[in-house]
Parts: structure tokens; C-alpha cells; sequence
């Protein structure tokens, strides 16, 4: 192997080219990113960047100067928009083509947008540090925003904004936040949460339509609730970057469909980070997972398993987040849990867990992070649920 395309200026992929050149790799890297920006972190987007305002300087995942002594080849500001398997080339905007010996496909997710007329209106997402920078213009205290859904970078954004002087309301069509990913009795906690920090929650509340006047913008809700914003934004998830494959021969489904090693269907090619689905033999179960250290350990494997290893992709899901004063801290998974244990819970904290088949799956730790490192290590060991838990 002597020429390695990487599509996606992301996190995962600076870990992949870490990977390759410690483990000996010595041939062409060229990277493929359809900002212009070298690869910056991303999760400050919604809380301090948002709050101060973006610096890309203070973002950047690794110095300019490193991918020049990494010998890596930059393709920024250009997105990749096909690819040819069976010639082993990727095209570039603009017609260019990139050939390789191994394809990383890297190029993680874009935010959902509300559809229809409102997506050129004024409703903001956060995915890119444009974006941040954009809406951080808006949140000037005393304004109104209306963020629409309750998941965790909707959240974020709206304790951040909370935080600086704005009025808030959420608007969530589930019965609490959070539902699809920690159940309804974890999900009460953030409800409460938010709610005593001045955040005008409104659960059960589907959106109807978004309607742009001469005096701002209007939230029209099915139960017939109008909410005059001065902001919106729209935070209702991402789907993965993968409409430049159409055609290309590669299993897409929700995702980059890849084996336990991260290799996608076709040969030489492999997937990591946000875009990446694979099998995980530890839970069980497919999966995809839109976290930081995923990425990062993500596309340490990738490179390995381009350089022919034959390991599985094993590690524990982990995430964090930041909302108000409450550290949030997950480890594991939640979903397909069939019981669920709420350790401890108070006003500043709880600790719920969550099994399936009669062993511990995933830990929830709100301001209890020492917690955290003894259910990480239950998970992997698959210790028994009545074991973690006392109740049985």
C-alpha cells in the first residue's frame, strides 16, 4: 500500500493518520475536507465557543505545521462527491480524482434540517464552527431563543445561551428530553433540571411550522401554541455524510455499514467515526455512535486494520456533556436496555444504569464521575445486573 485517501477532515481522521505513521506506514497520505479549515474540535460548538465566540486558533485538533511533518497532502475546501471502487479513485468537486490503495472514509455527519421553506429562513444548526460563529452573533441577552428538540446538543445550547442573559424555550415532541437515548425516568432528571434554570420547557410539543414575518419569526406548534422568537435553531440530530457514495458500491445504511475490524464493503476501504456502523462484539449489536473518544479510538483501529489487522473494534462507548452545573458523563449503551436502575438521584445529581440479558450495559453519572471508571469496568467485564445493582 502506497497511497492512502482519507475523505473527512475530522477528528477521527487525524487519529488515523497518528496510526498509520506509528505503526510504520511510510506512503502518500492525502486528506479530503470540504471545509477549508484544518480539523478542529468540535464539541465546544455548543458550549464555550458558543458563549465566547469561535477561535479557530484555539480549536485546531493539531498545529498547521504537523501535517507537514506528518508528510500529509491537504485537499481542503474541496468536498469529495464520487467514488469508483473498482478503479480506486475518489472525485473531487471540480473533477479531480484521487487514486488509492486504502480509502478512509472519515467524513462523519451534517445537522438534520427542520425541511421545507424554513431551511433557507432564519434557523441556525451547530455542526460547523461557521455555524457557531453565526448563531454566537445572535444570543445577545435579552432576546428570545427557541431551540427545537431536547437531545443533547439542544440542550447544550440552550444552558449556554441560558447562561448569557437570553430567554429560552425548548420545544420537544417526546413526553421528556432525552427519551430515544436514556429512557423517560432519566430523561424527567434533565426536564427538572432545566427547568430550574429558567429554560421554558415544552414537552409533548411537536413542531407544526416555522413562519418568517416582518416582526421575527413565528414557532407554530401542533396544539396550536405560538412562540414569537427572536433566534431558532434547530437541534434535531445529524445524519451521516454518505450521498457522495451513492453508486459507488458501498454498503450505506444509516451509516457506512462496516464489519467488527471498521472494513466497509468494498476492498481497501474502511470506515471510522460518526459515519462508521459496525457490529460490536461486546453488546451485541450494530451500531453507530456520534461521541469524541469513539472517533478518536476509532480512527486509531481503522488504521490498523488498513495496515491488515484483524482485531474488532471493541471499545466501551463513553460521552460527556455539559449543561448548567451538571457534569454529565456516559459510559456504555442504553439502547435495547430491558431494565433500568436509578442509583442515586437528587437536585445535583444521579447515577442511573442500565442492563439487558441480565448484565450491566451502561452507566449514566450526572456529578458523580468517580463512579464512572467502576461501571466502565462491570461493562467490559459483563458483570451480572443483580451484582452492580443489589437487587437481586
Amino acid at each position: 500500500m502506497n497511497r492512502v485517501v482519507i475523505v473527512g477532515a475530522s477528528l477521527a481522521a487525524v487519529h488515523v493518520i497518528e496510526g498509520l505513521r506509528r505503526n510504520g506506514y511510510q506512503g502518500e497520505i492525502q486528506l479530503v475536507g470540504a471545509e477549508p479549515q484544518l480539523p478542529y474540535d468540535r464539541p465546544p460548538l455548543s458550549k464555550e465557543a458558543l458563549r465566547a465566540g469561535p477561535e479557530l486558533d484555539r480549536l485546531l485538533l493539531k498545529e498547521p505545521g504537523w501535517y507537514g511533518t506528518q508528510a500529509v497532502e491537504l485537499c481542503l475546501g474541496t468536498a469529495a462527491v464520487g467514488l469508483d471502487t473498482r478503479a480506486r479513485q475518489v472525485v473531487l468537486e471540480g473533477g479531480r480524482e484521487l487514486p488509492y490503495d486504502g480509502l478512509v472514509i472519515a467524513t462523519g455527519g451534517t445537522a438534520r434540517s427542520l425541511g421545507g421553506p424554513e431551511e433557507v429562513g432564519p434557523v441556525h444548526v451547530i455542526r460547523s464552527v461557521a455555524d457557531t460563529a453565526a448563531l454566537h452573533e445572535q444570543l445577545v441577552p435579552g432576546r428570545h431563543l427557541v431551540v427545537i428538540g431536547a437531545g443533547f446538543i439542544g440542550l447544550e445550547v440552550a444552558a449556554t445561551a441560558r447562561e448569557m442573559g437570553l430567554d429560552v424555550s425548548v420545544v420537544e415532541a417526546a413526553p421528556v428530553p432525552l427519551t430515544r437515548v436514556l429512557g423517560g425516568e432519566a430523561g424527567a432528571w434533565f426536564r427538572d433540571h432545566h427547568l430550574a434554570n429558567g429554560v421554558d420547557l415544552r414537552c409533548g410539543s411537536a413542531l407544526e411550522q416555522v413562519e418568517v414575518t416582518s416582526r421575527g419569526t413565528k414557532i407554530q406548534l401542533v396544539d396550536g401554541t405560538v412562540l414569537a422568537a427572536d433566534v431558532v435553531v434547530a437541534g434535531i440530530g445529524a445524519v451521516p455524510a454518505t450521498g457522495w457514495l451513492d453508486g459507488s458500491g458501498v454498503h450505506v445504511a444509516d451509516g457506512v455499514v462496516c464489519d467488527p475490524t471498521l472494513r466497509a464493503s468494498a476492498p481497501g476501504v474502511v470506515a471510522a467515526g460518526d459515519v462508521a456502523r459496525w457490529h460490536h462484539p461486546l453488546f451485541g449489536q450494530t451500531m453507530r455512535v456520534e461521541q469524541w473518544r469513539n472517533a478518536v479510538e476509532q480512527g486509531g483501529r481503522a488504521a490498523l486494520s488498513l495496515l491488515g489487522d484483524t482485531d474488532a473494534f471493541a471499545a466501551v462507548p463513553y460521552f460527556w456533556s455539559d449543561q448548567f452545573d451538571a457534569k454529565v458523563r456516559f459510559v456504555g449503551v442504553a439502547g435495547g436496555a430491558d431494565t433500568m436502575h436509578v442509583e442515586q438521584t437528587g437536585d445535583t445529581s444521579m447515577v442511573a444504569l442500565f442492563g439487558r440479558d441480565g448484565v450491566i450495559r451502561g452507566a449514566l453519572c450526572v456529578n458523580a464521575p468517580r463512579l464512572l471508571a467502576r461501571y466502565q469496568k462491570a461493562i467490559v467485564e459483563q458483570v451480572a445486573w443483580g451484582d452492580v445493582t443489589g437487587t437481586g
